[in-house]
């Protein structure tokens, strides 16, 4: 999964090919240990958890 952005110790990556199983087009960002799915429309945490101060930054 190629990282497409590190800001403040968060990883935001994306696949580029998608075989399929994806429903929605979405982000995996990390940080600490915690990951999270976020939706690209919408902002939307699709799965896992994540701090919402570093999500705030993540959707500015």
């Amino acid at each position: 999964m190629p990282v497409i952005s590190m800001f403040y110790g968060i990883v935001v990556a994306i696949y580029y090919e998608d075989t399929g199983r994806h429903n929605k087009p979405h982000i995996h960002v990390r940080y600490q240990g915690k990951k999270a799915s976020i939706s690209i429309e919408d902002g939307a945490v699709l799965a896992g958890k994540f701090p919402p101060k570093q999500l705030r930054m993540v959707l500015a």
